[in-house]
């Protein structure tokens, strides 16, 4: 199933007794009504509005299109409940592939191979401690045999680091000649390139090895020959959007083909990663039409009609990170919360409603206008309801920083109110400092650490409160991926400042440097997040692996959103 088709809602279920995929759909893509802000903001190609101006009271007001999601499509969608009919046959079908793993004389480069197929394939969940464990051994030396080509090289590199181990790039340097460049024979090796070139996307700040490599791989893989027809189009999708920056979810369906090709495929392994798929779709949608049914009766989206309703996209941001509902319910409240602030409240009232959320009181209702008061009251319970539960089961107080982290969205979002009503144009730092607010990946990413039911510790609630670099460094790249891609449409929509603008403004330049300039700052913040991953946090691993998941999420909608339609359950 190629990029350029629609990745869509009801995806047909994987036979598990079928070892081949079904055939690939095919059907244009309708138009994507994505949010390319983090749970925010609009495309500006393919979402249709309009603006208008209300002299009476000055109120702006854009006319979204409805929800192509309506609520009684969600709720009528057909499914079998494969997660409950399949759950014995993965479980023993799991258990056959986890006896090879840990066979103590697996061969260390199949060993690896099975590991990156587990990945591709969606069945991480199922083997993380087994993926660990084995990985461990090549740390240790104790599996180095048959590691020595580039491709075990680079592969066992790759997967290290994503894993959290910082392996060093001098064992790349045996490839390389006397002037510090890779060996021009290496190009007759397309497998080998391939995997060399995902590796370094890991690569950290001032590794001067790993920039080579990528230099190196990406200049000769664009001229790959056409003949290599079993590999140009793996080529051509890493380097449109590499492995390490996709949410391997989207890709799952897809590996399930080009996997289900190959000579030596395992067959349990197929069918394992049919019948996962097909559980995970299913729970899925149940749980979509159990928040639909709450964001129903939550009343807000036919009672804030300026407002984007956007179920169904915000689920989506979810899916994969935590599992309860409370965070899925969030995202909507951000979205309104956003259009609030963007496109329909007045200066006077968007002071009002930050001053309420900074108070955290019931009493700063009374300054609120009948829109704002729905909005807040509902928040107020949702957060307080959490607070509670996390109290309850775990003994520790988090309201106080839930409320920090939205009333310092919503400080955020009233800067750039402010800007847009005076057409006041920062400089490019004092956009980036306010900036990485407003996308709110700081606020989902605080509740999603209380959510994960993890051991709070003090070391890791002070960074939470302060924002650390692993909270604060994905956050900017949402921003600027956000501004690359949307900027045009929120100029439109009336706000007065982007990245774009802000760097041309400051120094002259052409709108084409100053995206290259974003672009490269980008790459910049994705090689300090590979090395925060690899030194370490006062986070969990697991929060780190969930944050990562949601770093992939935006980056891969970033950049597929002009033409596919994402929803993928």
């Amino acid at each position: 199933m190629a990029l350029a088709h629609p990745i869509l809602f009801c995806l047909p279920r994987l036979s598990p007794k079928q070892i081949m995929v079904p055939a690939k759909l095919e059907s244009q893509p309708p138009s994507l009504r994505s949010t390319c802000r983090f749970l925010g903001a609009v495309s500006s190609t393919t979402t249709q509005f309009s603006i208008s101006h209300h002299p009476k009271d000055e109120r702006p007001s854009v006319n979204y299109q409805p929800s192509i999601w309506s609520y009684d499509f969600l709720q009528s969608l057909n499914n079998d409940r494969a997660d409950i009919i399949y759950k014995e046959r993965a479980a023993k079908l799991e258990e056959e592939l986890r006896c090879g793993m840990n066979d103590e004389n697996a061969d260390p480069l199949n060993l690896l191979q099975l590991i990156d197929d587990i990945q591709r394939l969606g069945l991480e969940h199922r083997f993380e401690m087994d993926i660990n464990r084995a990985l461990a051994k090549f740390v240790s030396g104790v599996a180095t045999e048959n590691t020595i080509g580039l491709h075990a090289v680079a592969l066992r590199f790759r997967l290290l680091r994503q894993y959290g181990y910082d392996i060093s790039q001098d064992v790349f340097k045996g490839f390389m000649d006397g002037k510090g460049n890779f060996k021009e024979c290496l190009c007759e090796d397309v497998k080998a390139m391939l995997s060399l070139y995902e590796a370094s996307l890991l690569r950290f700040e001032g590794e001067d090895v790993m920039d080579e490599a990528l230099v190196f791989t990406r200049m000769h893989l664009k001229g790959i020959s056409e003949e290599e027809k079993d590999l140009t189009q793996q080529v051509t999708r890493a380097l449109d959007l590499p492995l390490h920056r996709k949410l391997l979810r989207l890709e799952t369906r897809r590996y399930i083909e080009d996997y289900g090709e190959r000579d030596n495929a395992k067959l349990n392994l197929l069918e394992l990663a049919k019948v996962d798929f097909n559980m995970v779709q299913s729970t899925l949608q149940e749980d979509l039409k159990e928040m639909s049914r709450w964001w129903m009766d939550m009343g807000m989206a036919s009672k804030l009609n300026f407002a984007r309703d956007r179920l169904t996209e915000c689920f989506f941001w979810t899916v994969g990170v935590v599992s309860q509902p409370q965070f899925r319910h969030l995202a909507s409240f951000v979205t309104t919360i956003d259009d609030i602030y963007d496109v329909h409240g007045t200066l006077d009232e968007l002071e009002s409603f930050t001053d309420a959320v900074q108070r955290w009181d019931l009493g700063a209702v009374e300054n609120l206008p009948d829109y704002m008061e729905l909005c807040f009251l509902a928040l107020y319970n949702s957060i307080n309801e959490m607070a509670y539960e996390t109290l309850r089961d775990q003994g520790q107080n988090i309201l106080p920083y839930l409320r920090k982290a939205w009333a310092d969205l919503c400080k955020a979002f009233l800067k750039e109110a402010n800007w847009a009503h005076s057409k006041h144009i920062p400089t490019f730092q004092e956009y980036l400092e306010n900036a990485w607010l407003p996308v709110s990946g700081h606020l989902c990413l605080v509740h999603t650490y209380f959510l994960q039911r993890a051991n709070i510790t003090i070391e890791a609630l002070h960074s939470l409160e302060h924002y650390h670099d692993v909270i604060r460094w994905p956050s900017i790249i949402f921003r600027l991926c956000n501004d690359l891609g949307t900027a045009k449409d929120e100029l439109e929509r009336g706000k007065s400042v982007n990245a774009i603008i802000c760097y041309m403004n400051e120094t002259g330049c052409s709108e084409a440097m100053a995206r290259q300039h974003i672009s490269d700052l980008i790459e910049d913040y994705w090689q300090k997040l590979n090395k925060c991953y690899v030194d370490g946090s006062p986070f969990s691993k697991h929060y780190i692996e969930t944050l990562n998941k949601s770093i992939k999420r935006i980056y891969k909608i970033m950049k597929i959103y002009l033409n596919v339609l994402f929803l993928f359950l």
